[in-house]
């Protein structure tokens, strides 16, 4: 059985009862959930089979969504306005986390992967669940990412709580990840 589709108001139902949704992105099909619902992140990284020392992205729709999770102060002035001045966007930085961040989400890393999305299902999804969502590619761990939703995993979608209506924001590639303290890139 697969997951079944959703509207926006029922996805961001879901992911109220902390369920886990497969939803489209700026370039592949993410699979996300409440990221301070450590059930529901443990329960998305047994079904990518991904460690959670990996550590995962959130995105959100807008600025004010993140902040709290951000430590500004930490960063050079001039890396943390080339920051902000990319997003909303295609572009995920490391940044450094606050306490806020529970270890279920920035893994072995001090940093947080953050990203304010542009993608307009993504965004809205983010919105709707009044804050931000873990986004990380709908995929078993090690297998190649979804760039159409026919490409998604029968096996993934089986243990999914539903797959967020929309299209992919037809990106090449997933997003960079960069280290905003010096703009490195960590994924190309």
């Amino acid at each position: 059985m697969s997951a079944p589709s959703l509207s926006l108001e029922q996805s961001a139902a879901a992911l109220a009862r902390g369920g886990v949704l497969v939803y489209p992105t700026e370039a592949v099909w993410g699979i996300g959930c409440d990221p301070f619902d450590q059930a529901a992140v443990l329960r998305l990284l047994a079904i990518k089979q991904r460690s959670v020392d990996k550590g995962v992205i959130l995105i959100a729709a807008s600025l004010d969504q993140l902040d709290a999770l951000v430590d500004w102060a930490a960063l050079p002035p001039e890396r943390a306005q080339a920051v902000r001045a990319s997003w909303p966007g295609p572009h995920t930085w490391a940044l450094p986390a606050t306490a806020l961040v529970p270890a279920w989400i920035s893994g072995a890393h001090r940093s947080v992967a953050l990203r304010v999305s542009a993608h307009p299902q993504a965004s809205a999804l983010c919105r709707a669940h009044g804050g931000p969502l873990v986004s990380t590619s709908a995929n078993l761990a090690g297998q190649p990412p979804a760039f159409r939703r026919e490409e998604l995993d029968r096996a993934l979608l089986a243990l999914a709580d539903g797959v967020c209506e929309g299209e992919t924001g037809g990106l090449a590639a997933p997003t960079p990840i960069r280290v905003a303290s010096t703009g490195e890139v960590l994924r190309g």
